[in-house]
């Protein structure tokens, strides 16, 4: 059976899972309505895509 030869120490620990964390995708301000809405997609709030209302809103 496979057994440690030594422990393994809190940096070399914490290195490791260095990337195991969740990231914050990008979010920018829409300029029609100023509501925050990730970048390259449909703005939820108003609809509009570049300028353009590509959703219309109830």
């Amino acid at each position: 059976m496979a057994v440690p030869q030594r422990r393994t120490s809190k940096t070399r620990r914490d290195t490791r899972r260095n990337h195991f964390r969740l990231t914050v995708p990008g979010m920018v301000k829409c300029p029609q309505c100023g509501e925050m809405k990730k970048s390259h997609h449909v703005c939820a709030s108003c609809g509009s895509y570049k300028g353009v209302e590509v959703v219309k809103q109830d």
